[in-house]
Parts: structure tokens; C-alpha cells; sequence
């Protein structure tokens, strides 16, 4: 490949990172350039470079939330598990349900997200200490099962259901939501590669300088979510949810 396309995707895969880090959707930004630097691959070559680079950005974003936020490790555990399972049970249905079918119902419930997190002012700005009941565990595994499913067979806006369901259910502020939504996200993107590396689609090195540039930007993305708070996130993660709406009607037009 050209030295100034694959600099342009390393540049594209910090942004995703950074992006990402803070409210999900880091994809948005780094599928569409692989799609259009490698034209001539399969898709699934495509989505399994963007999972090796986003998986390691991702990686890195959650151990830093680790760090810094505190998480009952019996979330983690809870949505990690429920989220791999669902998702390479998403993989494997893939063909099964089109994108026509998916479209109209993401971008409704999209546009419930959007105008709940716009009219309620309140919403994901305070953090609730609760006890870790049986309750709250069965709403993790729902949420990992459900949003894991979605992410593996189709997947636009897996960050901001997540981040939306952890405080909607969850009753934690946007910071402890992006910090869980990390690690469904890992875990989502962990399964995909169970299934991408040993079928061949995956461009290592390709993959492994983006993973590093998403590394970078992750780092960047958790700093400004840490150093700003929960305000700062509502507002990226509502600009972001208006673009997948945008994106997603647009699709739905033209095809």
C-alpha cells in the first residue's frame, strides 16, 4: 500500500480511538476508511482489520477507566461473558437477517435514545452507589446478551445502546457507562476475531499499525472523559447518536 494511504488510515485509526474512548462509536469513523483504502478485499477482510485494531484501543481505554473509575467486578464479569457469547452467536446469524430489516428499527430506537437524553437534563449526570443484587446482575446479562447479539450481526451504534442501557438500568452517570461500555465492546470485538483470524480475514500489519495509532487516541479519548465528567460526555454522546441517525437514514435512502 502507498505511504500516504496508510498514513491517512493511522490518522483515522487515532480519531476512532479517541472517539471512541469517551462515548462509543469509534467505528463510524475507521470502517468507512478501510472500506474505501481496500476495495478490492472481501468484507470481512475489512471488518476483521477494523476488529484487530479496535480491540486493542478498546483494551486500552478499559484498563485506563479501570484505573481511574470504580466498577464492581461482578458487572464486569457479567457483561464481558454474556456480551462474547451473544456476539458470536450474532456472527454466526449474520446471514440470516438482513440490513434492510435491521435499519428502520436501529434508527427508531436511535431517535428514542436521542430525544430521552436531550429532554431529560438530569440523565447519566449523577452516579448511584447501589449494592450489586441479583436484580442488577440479571439487567447486566440482559444488556450484554441483547446489545452483544446486535453488535455481532450488525453492530452501528453498539456503543451508544450500551451506554445508554448501563445508565438507563444500571443507574450509573455517562463516565461509569463508557467505563462498562468498554468492556462489552471488548468483549464483542474479542468474539468477532475468534471468528476472523482463523478464517484468514485479518491484515496484521496493517492492522497492528492501526491498533497502535487506536491505542493513542484511546488514551486521549479517556483523558478528556476523565478530566471533563459526565456533562462533557452527554454532549459527544449526543452529537454522535445525531450522526449515526443521519448516517443510517441516509443509508436507507440510497439503497
Amino acid at each position: 500500500m502507498e505511504f500516504d494511504l496508510v498514513a491517512s488510515l493511522i490518522f483515522f485509526a487515532f480519531c476512532a480511538g479517541a472517539i471512541d474512548a469517551a462515548v462509543g462509536g469509534g467505528g463510524l469513523i475507521q470502517t468507512p476508511a478501510l472500506m474505501g483504502a481496500l476495495p478490492h478485499y472481501p468484507i470481512a477482510t475489512v471488518f476483521g482489520t477494523n476488529k484487530l485494531a479496535s480491540i486493542c484501543g478498546t483494551a486500552s481505554a478499559a484498563f485506563s477507566y479501570m484505573r481511574q473509575v470504580k466498577i464492581e467486578w461482578k458487572l464486569l464479569v457479567v457483561i464481558g461473558v454474556t456480551a462474547f457469547i451473544s456476539s458470536f452467536g450474532g456472527a454466526a446469524c449474520v446471514s440470516m437477517v438482513p440490513q434492510a430489516v435491521l435499519r428502520p428499527f436501529v434508527l427508531f430506537m436511535l431517535i428514542v435514545i436521542a430525544i430521552y437524553t436531550f429532554a431529560r437534563k438530569q440523565f447519566g449526570q449523577v452516579h448511584f452507589q447501589q449494592a450489586i443484587t441479583p436484580k442488577t446482575l440479571l439487567l447486566a446479562a440482559i444488556g450484554g446478551l441483547v446489545i452483544g447479539f446486535y453488535d455481532g450481526i450488525f453492530g452501528p451504534g453498539t456503543g451508544s445502546f450500551f451506554i445508554f442501557y448501563f445508565i438507563r438500568y444500571l443507574k450509573v452517570d455517562f463516565l461509569h457507562a463508557s467505563a462498562l461500555s468498554k468492556i462489552g465492546n471488548f468483549m464483542t470485538n474479542f468474539a468477532a476475531l475468534s471468528f476472523f483470524i482463523p478464517t484468514g480475514h485479518v491484515l496484521f500489519s496493517l492492522g497492528l499499525m492501526m491498533a497502535v495509532a487506536n491505542i493513542a487516541g484511546s488514551l486521549a479519548g479517556v483523558k478528556m472523559a476523565l478530566k471533563y465528567g459526565s456533562g462533557f460526555i452527554r454532549i459527544l454522546f449526543l452529537i454522535l447518536v445525531s450522526i449515526l441517525i443521519c448516517r443510517l437514514g441516509y443509508q436507507m435512502l440510497v439503497t
